[in-house]
């Protein structure tokens, strides 16, 4: 089995590009500290998370900078060549879940790329009582 759960805050804006067959992707760096510490600074590992169609769409519309998020993924590990001729490897996540933990209100000095959509307007017309919904004055609550 193949799956990471990782805690940590955004290194970057997130980034989003489009395939040739229109399919979205959205990737970002991500921060996790490590329990322990040396010389009383936590140890830091980073990682870059795809996230892929509706998910990525929603982390390149909501996510920024700085932001604390929980990523359920998998790993993928890859090689490539560096431009000094090098072999490298780079550990990769590729997200099935992402959780927001905090807003763009909580601390840091980013700003969202948008804002949260409002709550949608009963349409016009609507009647309480054709949904099913039985109006209730307020002088008649308990409480």
């Amino acid at each position: 089995m193949n799956k990471v759960i990782l805690i940590g805050n955004l290194t970057r804006d997130p980034e989003t590009r489009t395939t040739s067959q229109g399919t979205t992707l959205c990737s970002f760096g991500l921060a996790v500290n490590r329990r322990r510490k040396s010389e009383g600074q936590p140890d830091v590992d980073f990682f870059n998370v795809t996230a892929w169609r509706q998910l990525g769409d929603l982390c390149a519309r909501y996510l920024s900078k700085g932001r604390k998020v929980c990523v359920v993924g998998q790993i993928q590990i890859r090689t490539y060549d560096a431009q000094d001729g090098t072999k490298r490897t780079a550990v990769d996540i590729v997200a099935d879940d992402i959780e927001f933990l905090s807003s763009a209100q909580q601390g840091g000095d980013y700003a969202p790329h948008a804002a949260a959509p409002a709550a949608p307007a009963a349409p016009s017309g609507f009647s309480p009582a054709e949904s099913g919904f039985t109006q209730v004055d307020e002088d008649e609550l308990p409480f």
